[in-house]
């Protein structure tokens, strides 16, 4: 069955590892301080690979790796911008040990906060937000499900659906000529 999309849900298939980073680096570039972006997916799936290309998006500084172990890494712009909070919540399994990692300072900080496994957070998550559902589709392609809650989301996802489009239509004019 085809999903119904709307304003607020957008559906991409990437074909490499490079096209997701891609995708997060747009992504970055629209993303302000206090936006939250909650990845959801298996292991696998393209989370931490999303993430590299918001960092890109964002001029952060460093490499960018899950935080599994320290569940909170902060990457620092090269310039003037908003901070990276990168959370992963894989060994996450009671919700109300968020509230001791301070995720809350981070939601509601100076950065652009992106969380890793954020269906752990259960209801602790704001409730406007970017929520990014990724698929593994085989050894290279995965699904993205991108849903908007909230006008800024909106405003985000709809930016983000009309830059995808605009740089298709050069490519396919490049390709024809």
């Amino acid at each position: 069955m085809t999903p119904i999309l709307t304003d607020n849900v957008f559906e991409i298939i990437t074909h490499s590892a490079e096209q997701t980073r891609r995708i997060g680096e747009l992504l970055g570039r629209m993303l302000q301080p206090g936006d939250v972006v909650c990845l959801q997916g298996d292991l696998g799936s393209g989370k931490t690979c999303l993430t590299q290309g918001i960092g890109v998006g964002l001029h952060v500084a460093g490499t960018i790796r899950s935080p599994t172990f320290v569940f909170i890494n902060e990457h620092s712009p090269t310039g003037t911008g908003p901070c990276l909070y990168h959370a992963d919540l894989y060994r996450i399994e009671d919700p109300s040990i968020i509230f001791s990692l301070g995720l809350e300072d981070y939601m509601y900080g100076d950065g652009v906060l992106v969380i890793e496994w954020a269906e752990r957070a259960g209801d602790f998550l704001p409730s406007e937000r970017l929520w990014i559902t990724l698929g593994y589709l085989d050894y290279a392609k995965r699904s993205l499900r991108l849903e908007a809650s909230g006008e800024r989301y909106v405003r985000v996802l709809t930016e983000l659906k009309a830059e995808l489009h605009e740089r298709k239509s050069r490519r396919v004019v490049r390709e024809k000529t």
